[in-house]
């Protein structure tokens, strides 16, 4: 693009900031000035001139993170939350892409959850027992996180690797914000609700994660090193982000 054309596909970028991610997407235009803008929906825009540097687009969308994190914050308390869970038989709960529907059963037993078809069973003594029932929820999402996410770690870094890229160590724990994140130390950071989002965006997390160890911030570099491992990471992406959190 020379510095008299026009770009208005939309490009999707994201930076760090405090250990929050920010994605926006970035279209180039016949402006004379740069214009970010936070949409109700949280969601993060940029309109640059055409033939803007990218580094220059990044570099002030990160000088503007403290206002665009203050900005999404401000819209949040208006966007509709997610009807908290009753954990009564009939209820839906996802699981690597697809819903399963609670079932609560009378009866003695180990105390454990198990998918049976498309139901979640717990068998619980006390129906009534709300705590119980999710406390056997919570601990079936958790054991399955731990081995879907192993599993998958596996099958992403046979790729990785091929480029240079350690095998890292793995912690799962629940996270409001972010899917993912890579500490400084080499480790990677995985959100234990992952595990109801389908295994290709699954995938796409723990590779993002894995080209970070090679390159920490989001530079040229390291989105050539996430197209070679994964040349499709950005329709996994955006089926991600449909995914609620």
């Amino acid at each position: 693009m020379t510095a008299k054309q026009a770009d208005n596909t939309a490009r999707r970028e994201s930076i760090e900031f405090g250990g929050e991610r920010i994605d926006f997407a970035v279209t180039f235009n016949s402006r004379r000035n740069l214009r970010i803008c936070v949409r109700p929906d949280l969601s993060v825009t940029v309109a640059a001139p055409a033939g803007r540097a990218m580094e220059d687009v990044l570099a002030r969308v990160r000088k503007r993170a403290p206002w665009i994190i203050r900005q999404r914050l401000y819209f949040e308390q208006f966007l509709p939350r997610p009807t908290p869970k009753r954990y009564l038989s009939g209820e839906t709960f996802r699981y690597l892409g697809r819903q399963y529907r609670l079932k609560v059963i009378d009866g003695q037993g180990n105390g454990e959850a198990k998918l049976i078809g498309r139901f979640l069973h717990v068998r619980i003594p006390d129906r009534r027992d709300r705590d119980g029932i999710r406390r056997r929820v919570d601990g079936w999402y958790r054991e399955h996180a731990k081995a879907v996410f192993e599993r998958r770690l596996q099958q992403c870094h046979d790729v990785a690797k091929r480029h240079g890229v350690p095998m890292p160590s793995v912690r799962i724990r629940k996270m409001k914000r972010r899917w993912g994140s890579c500490t400084k130390l080499g480790a990677i950071l995985l959100n234990s609700e992952l595990v109801k989002a389908p295994l290709y965006c699954i995938d796409y997390v723990i590779t993002h994660e894995l080209c970070h160890l090679k390159f920490p911030n989001h530079s040229r570099g390291f989105y050539r090193l996430l197209s070679r491992c994964m040349p499709d990471w950005e329709r996994r992406k955006e089926r991600l982000e449909q995914v609620s959190l």
